[in-house]
Order: structure tokens, then C-alpha cells, then sequence
């Protein structure tokens, strides 16, 4: 047995996600691949590119955000909006395709621990593993395209779904925070 497809995958699933650790599930459906390396490649590989933005993000990434005065201004909300739905976002950080460099970003730049972070973040990516793993196995090799993933407006979801995040991220509470002053 080769361990050069694992690593593939891996590296794979820490750059991109879904298309081609969907494809090695196809491979285990078909009996190319084994299920429990290709279930621990993909999962470790989702979490290692959620720790690549959360780490790089650390330190000098907050330093470099507080110079734009806009978000400057916001930075206490946003801090005790991600302090306080942190876990939920962890969690849900590998099945949020446009949010999966976002949420490491915010977690890092509101002080989230690296402990928490980190550990949330591998149950994300071994559940997220699995239920593409689960659905593929049992629903057939094209059980995600019947899902709307192949659809023309797919790539427009993740993008919406950022500037959403972002607008709400740093939108301030009226009722705790002075209204901002104008650009």
C-alpha cells in the first residue's frame, strides 16, 4: 500500500477541501482506497489548513488590521462578538467552504486560545470528513452533485456568505457602543 495518495490527499484537503477529498471517497466507494486512511488524511489535511490561517494570524496580523481606523474602531465588538460565538464557528468552521480562512482569521484577531481553537477545530474536521464520507458511501459517488454542489451559482454561496459574516462581525450593538463617526 502506497502512502503517496494519503499524503495527496492531505495536502489537498489543507488547500482546497471538498472536490478532491470527495473524489478519494469516490475511490473508497469503488474499493481503489481504504476508507480509514482516507477518512484520516482528509481530516487531519481540514485541520491543518484551518491552523495555517489561525496561526499566521496571531500577532502581527492583529497589528496590521488596527492600522485600517475602520476596523480599529470595531475592534472591541468584534473581539466580544467572536469571543462569544467562538465555539459555534469553530465547529461549523469546515462545513462554512467561504468562511473557512475567515473564522481562524477572527478567532485569532479576538484573542480566541490556540488550545480551544485548535481542539475545536479537529472535531470540525473529523466530522466534516465524515459526513462527506457518510453520504457519498451511503447515498453513491453522486449523491453531492444531486445536493446543488456542481450548480452554476455554487462558487457565489461562499462569497455571499463571507460578506455577510464580515458585515455582521463588525456591525456594533447600538445599544452598548456610541454610533461611528463617518470616513
Amino acid at each position: 500500500m502506497s502512502i503517496l495518495p494519503y499524503l495527496g490527499i492531505l495536502v489537498a484537503a489543507a488547500v482546497e477541501g471538498e472536490v478532491v477529498y470527495s473524489g478519494a471517497v469516490v475511490m473508497v466507494f469503488l474499493g481503489r482506497l481504504n476508507p480509514l486512511g482516507v477518512l484520516v488524511s482528509g481530516s487531519l489535511g481540514g485541520w491543518a489548513g484551518d491552523q495555517f490561517f489561525f496561526y499566521a494570524a496571531r500577532g502581527s496580523l492583529s497589528n496590521w488590521l488596527n492600522r485600517f481606523a475602520r476596523i480599529a474602531r470595531r475592534r472591541r465588538a468584534i473581539q466580544e462578538r467572536m469571543r462569544r460565538h467562538a465555539t459555534k464557528f469553530i465547529l461549523a468552521v469546515r462545513f462554512l467552504p467561504g468562511l473557512r480562512s475567515a473564522i481562524p482569521l477572527a478567532c485569532a484577531y479576538a484573542g480566541i486560545s490556540p488550545l480551544q481553537f485548535s481542539g475545536l477545530s479537529l472535531i470540525s474536521a473529523v466530522a466534516w470528513a465524515s459526513a462527506i464520507m457518510f453520504v457519498i458511501r451511503s447515498l453513491g459517488p453522486t449523491s453531492l452533485s444531486a445536493l446543488g454542489i456542481k450548480a452554476w451559482w455554487a462558487p457565489l454561496v461562499p462569497a455571499a456568505i463571507v460578506i455577510l459574516f464580515f458585515r455582521w462581525l463588525s456591525s456594533i450593538n447600538p445599544t452598548s457602543e456610541p454610533p461611528l463617526e463617518r470616513d
